[in-house]
């Protein structure tokens, strides 16, 4: 028996780390140039649930001059094993170490899975800060949401990719390629990089200056042909753009263990709090005989028993009531089930909801966000309290018991009025349960309240957070006004909350935070059983910088943001408009319905929504 082998018999979870799954790639090493590694900073059960994952591994995997495997965040039984036996981390396809690999790529889903990435460097032999890896190491580089503030791990990263990876990460391994055939050494392939590839940033190339008050003062390159500004990446032709039809087949069971179908990308709804909505517009949609042909292929590759049509919206989707009736009626008689992961409360039919429930019944998740129409508005969540009242009873005269309804706490403008509104709305929607005669026993409505974190490139990016002591406080307030059986409640961890603020509105001195957190024990922050709070606390203290100015400060127009230099297409401009519209509770109507709202996106990145049916949003000329 191996060392590995001795390592794996001694984890709660081997399969984590073994490999070798249905579709999983394993290439001959000699036989390619360039050698990449996925690195997901959370257990394997959250990144095989990530579709950007199995994207990227099919896309570089389909060259032949390029392999990519895969690397997930050990969990802490398997840490111990990896310190104690002195084994470096490795890639599950090849059991290589990491420092073998050219590229090691990591994806920023969250801002608490930081102190992982950190970690997974150290387990992997290599120095956490950039400046201290030399030509013999893997480039370090970095995509995902949080990408669009890097500054908070800029120290660590060597380069960042914004936007969207399928075209762009041919272009590096092109580049990477071709400057490892000369020599280049790695500041200067960095340089080149920088300078030729668009979209990406390498963070050693830009100075950042503060203020007396230690607001940002500029973020400057220091190099000559360096951009000052880097703007996303996006798809333009999303219909043919590359797909993986066979991807990876977990051995064990993990979050979303399903064939995941990507119906659109971006969202037209323009909610003010969503980054997402910014940062993937805008809306593109595929064909339906595109999903169709996708499916078809996927079903047949994996044998998986559910279809999940994933977007920000998937109600959204032009031809969504046929291509489900139709995907039913090709595999309904299988035991094959295709779910949609998230329905609008304006865009529900119960049709549509009993079409998707035919195979496998479960309860209904609506979104109001808020509770009550004034904060609805003023967040531009385009939907009324009927609609709300329209849906369950719809549901419930259908035959579903249970609903789930979600909402945020924080808001911006928000009173108790608008906390007594969630609780007045579930109990409307019991009554209505009661009404439609749904058995007493049966009846469940779940109430779920997140904190509201401000987030870069939205238009509440310049709102401070809710203090901990005013969420626990509305939380403690809330919870008194649910007490029914048939009403249950479930919050979210303010401190958590706390510090994703903290790190979604940071600048790049936080780096020294997250080194300190992460060097006295922080891991996997992001799960509640590895929280430390009080340990973070002490961090900022060390470092003497305190995270209330970062999450409580309500900022001006005129300050430059840490991530000004990173541009999602969407103007300040119109994020400013959009802010003085929701403090004035106007809302901003969906450019789905043609009329353009003036962001800014479609002249600056050349582009146009791909809407099926041929909505014609003609887009305004330059910034509004």
């Amino acid at each position: 028996m191996n060392k590995l082998d001795k390592i794996l018999a001694r984890v709660q979870k081997p399969s984590r780390y073994a490999g070798g799954e249905w579709n999983a790639v394993k290439k001959d090493w000699d036989q390619v140039d360039v050698k990449m590694a996925f690195a997901f900073p959370d257990v394997y059960e959250v990144g095989m649930s990530h579709l950007g994952l199995q994207i990227l591994y099919h896309v570089v995997n389909k060259r032949k001059d390029a392999l990519m495997e895969r690397v997930f965040a050990p969990w802490t039984d398997m840490e111990e094993q990896i310190r104690k036996e002195k084994v470096l981390l490795f890639s599950l396809e090849s059991q290589r170490p990491l420092v073998d690999f050219d590229i090691l790529g990591f994806t920023l889903q969250y801002e608490m899975s930081f102190s992982n990435i950190l970690n997974m460097m150290d387990l992997a032999g290599l120095p956490i800060r950039s400046k201290h890896r030399d030509a013999n190491m893997p480039l370090v580089i970095a995509g995902g949401p949080c990408a669009f503030n890097p500054e908070p791990i800029a120290d660590f990263i060597d380069l960042f990719v914004i936007g969207e990876g399928e075209e762009v990460i041919h272009e590096l391994i092109d580049v990477y390629k071709e400057l490892k055939e000369k020599g280049t050494n790695r500041q200067d392939m960095l340089l080149y990089f920088a300078k030729h590839i668009p979209g990406v940033y390498v963070p050693s190339l830009y100075d950042v200056k503060y203020n007396d008050d230690q607001t940002v003062k500029a973020i400057v390159p220091t190099k000559d042909g360096v951009p000052e500004k880097i703007g996303k990446r996006i798809i333009k032709d999303f219909d043919n753009v590359d797909f993986p039809t066979n991807p990876i087949v977990p051995t064990m069971g993990v979050v979303h263990d399903r064939v995941m179908v990507e119906v659109l990308r971006g969202c037209t709804r323009g909610c003010r709090f969503c980054q997402a909505g910014v940062l993937y517009r805008p809306v593109r949609e595929k064909k339906p005989e595109t999903l169709v042909r996708q499916v078809e292929e996927m079903i047949a590759n994996t044998g998986h028993d559910e279809i999940s049509l994933t977007s920000l919206s998937t109600a959204d989707y032009t031809g969504v009531a046929p291509l489900v009736k139709n995907l039913l009626d090709i595999y309904g008689e299988r035991g094959v089930n295709v779910s949609l992961p998230s329905l609008r409360l304006d865009a529900f039919s119960i049709d549509l909801a009993k079409e998707v429930q035919k195979v496998r019944k479960s309860g209904l998740t609506f979104a109001p966000e808020a509770g009550t129409q004034r904060l609805r508005d003023v967040i531009n969540k385009n939907v009324t309290e009927q609609n709300l009242v329209d849906a369950v009873t719809s549901a419930f005269q259908n035959g579903w018991s249970s609903v789930k309804l979600y909402f945020m706490i924080g808001l911006p403008t928000e009173t108790y009025e608008d906390i007594d509104g969630i609780a007045e709305m579930a109990k409307k929607v019991v009554k209505i349960g009661q009404e439609c005669g749904v058995p007493r026993g049966r009846l469940k409505v779940t109430v779920s309240t997140s904190s509201f974190v401000p987030k870069s490139h939205t238009s509440f990016q310049w709102e401070p957070q809710n203090t901990l002591q005013e969420l626990r406080d509305k939380q403690k307030y809330l919870k008194e006004r649910l007490r029914d059986k048939r009403i249950s409640y479930n919050w979210h961890d303010p401190e958590t909350s706390f510090l994703e603020a903290v790190f979604a509105k940071g600048d790049r001195r936080l780096g020294n935070v997250l080194e300190t957190a992460w060097s006295k024990g922080a891991r996997f922050d992001g799960w509640s059983e590895h929280f430390n709070y009080t340990l973070w606390m002490e961090a900022f203290t060390g470092e003497k910088l305190d995270p209330k100015w970062y999450a409580y400060r309500e900022i001006s127009y005129e300050e430059v943001l840490p991530w000004d230099h990173i541009e999602a297409g969407v103007s300040k401009r119109f994020l400013m408009r959009e802010h003085k519209k929701a403090m004035g509770s106007e809302p901003t109507m969906d450019c789905r319905n043609g009329k353009c709202t003036g962001c800014g996106l479609c002249p600056t990145l050349e582009i146009r929504p791909m809407i099926l049916g041929g909505v014609d949003i003609a887009p305004i000329q330059g910034e509004v």
